[in-house]
């Protein structure tokens, strides 16, 4: 069918002269806006203009946010860190002021290199006690110390945005530096220095022998993108604890299972098998709310379970043996091994694979399982569809005001600020309203891992945020709805060639620049200030009533960094530069500049606002392949342009659509079946640590003797109190490893509502 579609599309374009294509094809794109301000033949586009406005308005965020943060200093992370690193000074300074002061007068003289937690609270005093202090704080912080507060994952995640980064330099360097004087030398717009126009790829005739730069440079963007990503995956080792390679998840267990016939099960089938533990799974998402029924929880077991054993070796050699026999589901071999107890055990129906980490699963999604999980995701998806089907772009909002003459008082204006910042602004708005949509569906949609909770919102969210920002406002149109019934119309022969055109106006190029700008400054200025969360906690202190109600809310107003949603921001603003960098390269430069202020923004929030999560590298993987995704998209562009103007059998066209084709079978080929694995952007290398060894020293030194942290247990965090090992106490209910610091140092409860109550009173004082 594409063959088939482009092929006609380059018929088509073929007796299109220059001028009155372009003349014919800026009208009807225009008027299919219906009078929206989107588009305006205005200088340059509006860029200079519209990049000191939001350079301004950056600036004065970027003052609110300096104030607040000296007002509203307990908001987010940066509260329950600075209390827990105090409170644990406090506690151990007898044992650490020896070991901090010889440090703290080394001859490094570097105090903000990490030497313990101890430490590290003195030099978050230090590096952070002035009014803009924590902008220089930020580039000041080191990768371990963001390991050590905030996890590997952050890690992670910040290496894969210096990649990016890295990537959009070498893609500027190009795009500026050759394809854009490339563009200037075409003749085809008008001669004025200050035409947008004379930057695209628009400029040039179409049987220009250029034309070949741009396809080859957009092959070679791919293969730097591939080669960026390897190079990220490669230095990036993921670290998998010993306890996790250790662990088997099993589903379809009997529900009257015991954990003493699983073990038996397991030491009689297999040789040289010690199962060191084995836990049954229960139902427990109403005991997440009502404590009282803890008594009533092992009466309503689930069929899974939790079993881990002594070595790596006997458990994969388990795994496969479950999963070996099997084949989409059908069994097409010989049972797994038995034993006395796999008829009670109903070992023939299980469904055994690697376990989570025990901090990476939602306990009281367990219970909600198989037929009832399955239909209660296709209500959620079905209805989000029909929602976003009708509702997919801020241009229907832009377009509905302009039907009721709202902007009809400023139209005549012809003014910069309102013809180009106001609808960029918009759009970005609107963009960052509707994914909420898709974020609260997955949210809905119980997964049983944070990971596939944070995957499949980074899929969704990065799906409709290419469609809603790139693809249909590039064609001219605005929903889905309208895309389907433009594609699927008698008619579309003959206007696809006009919809077609509409992507390469020097206008819409222009567009797309402005929306880099205001994503790269009100954007990541809003992250920064976090406004939704703000005013959350701002009422829900209203609405304490008491000095313990204001003490809970504080406890609990921090959130886990949302992976998910980040990675599908970053990657449309991606896709959008990637997309353009060839038919409109000045928009590189900007896209540099939104992700090193997205660089900087993460890592201060990661840092200090948001508490660590604990993700598999599904979700790091599912990124890489997104930014594949990106090149892609640009090959097609520039397919889409030569078929155009040039026709589809022109040898542009040819190369392009056979680059094209074979990219997409690679990336399928891979993604589905695994094939292609040298060819491939992945390329970990996982890294199996053992959490007795990690957690026996502290920064080089031994450490103390602390109880084992309840994140190695593979029970759910509400059970653990009742458990005759667990030491829990009744902050450690809410599972926030801030609080679990405070808790392995030996701090009780009294300790933290005493501090709390101190800063209460200091703060009526005040």
């Amino acid at each position: 069918m594409l063959p088939y579609v482009i092929a006609t599309l380059g018929s088509a374009g073929g007796t299109c002269k220059a001028a009155s294509c372009s003349n014919s094809t800026k009208d009807y794109c225009y008027s299919a806006r219906i009078r929206s301000t989107v588009l305006q033949g205005l200088p340059f586009g509006g860029v200079p203009t519209v990049l000191a406005l939001d350079f301004m308005c950056f600036l004065a965020l970027l003052f609110v946010f300096s104030i607040l943060r000296k007002v509203a200093w307990d908001y987010g992370r940066l509260a329950l860190v600075t209390d827990a690193d105090r409170r644990r000074r406090w506690q151990t300074e007898r044992e650490e002021r020896e070991y901090v002061a010889s440090a703290l007068h080394s001859d490094n003289h570097d105090r903000y290199e990490r030497l313990t937690s101890v430490s590290s609270s003195v030099d978050f005093d230090q590096r952070d006690n002035g009014f803009c202090s924590w902008l220089t704080a930020i580039f000041r912080i080191k990768d371990d110390e963001i390991r050590d507060k905030c996890g590997g994952d952050a890690v992670h995640y910040l290496s894969f945005q210096r990649h990016i980064i890295g990537l959009l330099v070498a893609v500027g360097v190009l795009s500026v530096g050759i394809v854009l004087p490339v563009n200037f030398s075409g003749d085809l717009l008008e001669n004025n220095a200050y035409s947008f126009g004379r930057t695209t790829i628009a400029n040039l005739n179409s049987g220009n022998n250029l034309l070949w730069l741009h396809t080859s440079f957009a092959f070679l963007y791919l293969l730097l993108t591939v080669y960026s990503m390897r190079r990220h995956t490669s230095k990036m080792r993921y670290k998998e604890d010993d306890l996790v390679k250790r662990t088997l998840f099993i589903n379809g267990i009997s529900k009257y299972a015991e954990p003493e016939k699983i073990k038996k099960h397991f030491e009689e089938a297999y040789a040289n098998c010690t199962v060191l533990e084995a836990r049954p799974c229960y139902d427990v998402a109403r005991l997440m709310f009502l404590d009282r029924e803890k008594e009533k929880v092992n009466e309503k077991p689930l069929g899974m379970a939790f079993v881990t054993f002594h070595n790596e070796t006997i458990t994969a050699i388990i795994l496969k043996d479950f999963n070996a026999c099997k084949c989409q589901g059908c069994a097409c071999r010989g049972e797994p091994k038995a034993s006395s107890c796999s008829e009670s055990l109903h070992v023939s129906n299980w469904t055994v694979s690697y376990a989570p980490d025990p901090q990476n699963i939602y306990w009281e999604h367990l219970s909600i399982r198989g037929f009832i999980w399955w239909i209660r995701c296709l209500v959620i998806n079905v209805v989000l569809f029909i929602l976003l089907f009708f509702l997919t772009t801020p241009a229907i909002i832009i377009t509905t005001m302009d039907k009721f003459n709202v902007t009809k008082p400023v139209e005549y204006l012809n003014n910069p600020i309102i013809t180009q910042f106001f609808p960029t602004l918009l759009l970005w708005c609107f963009s960052a309203l509707l994914p909420t949509i898709v974020y609260y569906s997955a949210f809905f949609e119980a997964h049983w891992t944070r990971s596939g909770e944070n995957r499949t919102t980074m899929h969704k969210c990065y799906t409709f945020l290419i469609f809603m920002v790139l693809l249909l406002p590039s064609l001219g149109l605005s929903s889905l709805d309208v895309f389907f019934r433009w594609l699927f119309d008698k008619k579309f022969l003959a206007e696809a060639t006009v919809r077609f055109e509409c992507v390469f106006l020097p206008d819409n190029g222009a567009f797309f620049v402005n929306y880099v700008i205001a994503s790269a400054f009100i954007g990541n200025a809003m992250d920064l200030l976090r406004i939704p969360g703000l005013l959350m906690y701002m009422i829900r202190l209203c609405l304490a009533r008491s000095a313990a109600e204001r003490r809970n809310v504080k406890r609990h107003q921090a959130y886990e960094f949302q992976f998910g949603a980040a990675y599908a921001w970053m990657m449309c603003v991606f896709t959008v530069v990637m997309t353009y960098s060839i038919t409109c390269p000045i928009i590189v430069p900007f896209g540099l500049m939104y992700m090193l202020l997205k660089h900087l923004v993460d890592r201060y929030n990661l840092y200090y606002a948001y508490l660590p999560a604990k993700l598999d590298k599904k979700i790091h993987s599912g990124a890489v392949n997104q930014v594949v995704a990106a090149p892609i998209l640009c090959l097609f562009w520039l397919l889409f342009f030569s078929t155009v103007r040039t026709g589809f059998l022109a040898p542009t066209s040819m190369f392009t659509f056979v680059v094209l084709v074979i990219t997409i079978v690679i990336c399928l080929c891979h993604v589905c079946f695994g094939h292609f694995k040298y060819l491939s952007a992945h390329n970990y290398k996982i890294e199996h640590t053992e959490v007795d060894t990690i957690e026996s020293r502290q920064n080089g030194r031994p450490a103390t003797n602390l109880p084992a942290p309840k994140s190695t247990k593979y029970i759910a965090q509400v059970l653990q109190d009742s458990s005759p090992e667990g030491e829990a106490t009744e902050s450690e209910e809410q599972g926030s490893q801030d609080e679990e610091l405070i808790t392995a140092d030996g701090m009780n409860d009294t300790d933290f509502q005493s501090c709390e109550d101190s800063l209460i009173e200091n703060e009526i004082r005040q």
